[in-house]
């Protein structure tokens, strides 16, 4: 793993009214790494992600691609170079199983050859041939949250992301989610951005973690470094450990 920063954020600021969600945001991804921001409901990481991807404007800040700010070439570049996994999916309801796996590559490639990368894409993700020609009506909440993988991977994108990947899957589900996961970004050398609040899947999916506290990075390190940085970092000791965090406020 280079430690040359792919993506890169600095500075980030972004508000909505008088509202300050992000407070000045600063994060780096190598080439290769995977890295988990984890943060309470309401903490900006959803912002934060749609600042990244350029589906809402930062008020102060930069991020750069290959150390150059993502706009004009640099942000053509990335958009071709990126996956994404929407935390409900997204598939098109309209769409069968390849269409909606292979939904960029039809045009430049042809149907044929594009329904050959989308049904490979699957059995990277463990789902047979006999799913492409499906509709996303006709899968299980598991298997739909295998195809959105499958199309987040069928360009074999740089850096992929993840918004919530385990949301609305029962424990099961989510540990089959979250180690396929692991493994298609290891296998396939990309880099990773997640944001999620299950510990579980971020210990597993994580070389190293972020934690979003009050619109700031209040704390980055390695999986194993959490509970011994817990001790001096109350905001990570909360997360790690809510329930003993709530009985040490005063008035429960």
């Amino acid at each position: 793993m280079s430690d040359a920063p792919l993506l890169e954020v600095r500075g980030l600021t972004k508000g909505f009214g008088p509202k300050a969600v992000l407070r000045g945001v600063d994060l780096t991804l190598a080439k290769g790494e995977s890295l988990v921001v984890i943060g309470g409901s309401g903490t900006g990481k959803s912002v934060l992600l749609r600042c990244i991807l350029g589906l809402d404007t930062p008020d102060s800040g930069d991020v750069l691609w290959h150390g150059r700010p993502l706009s004009g070439a640099a942000r053509a570049q990335f958009m071709d170079r990126f996956g994404m996994l929407f935390q409900g999916g997204a598939l098109f309801d309209s769409l069968n199983v390849w269409q909606n796996v292979a939904f960029r590559l039809t045009q430049p490639m042809g149907a044929r050859a594009a329904r050959e990368v989308a049904v490979e894409r699957l059995a990277r993700v463990g789902l047979g041939p006999e799913v492409a020609d499906l509709y996303p009506a006709d899968l299980s909440g598991g298997m739909l949250k295998r195809v959105a993988l499958a199309r987040a991977i069928a360009a074999s994108p740089e850096v992929i992301f993840f918004d919530e990947p385990t949301t609305g899957l029962d424990p099961l589900r989510a540990a089959r989610i979250t180690a396929l996961i692991r493994g298609i970004v290891s296998d396939t050398g990309a880099s990773a951005i997640s944001i999620t609040h299950d510990m579980a899947s971020a210990q597993v999916m994580a070389d190293r973690v972020a934690l979003l506290q009050d619109g700031r990075i209040v704390w980055t390190g390695r999986p194993a470094e959490m509970q011994a940085a817990a001790t001096q970092v109350p905001a990570l000791a909360a997360f790690l450990d809510p329930v003993a965090a709530l009985a040490a406020t005063p008035g429960h």
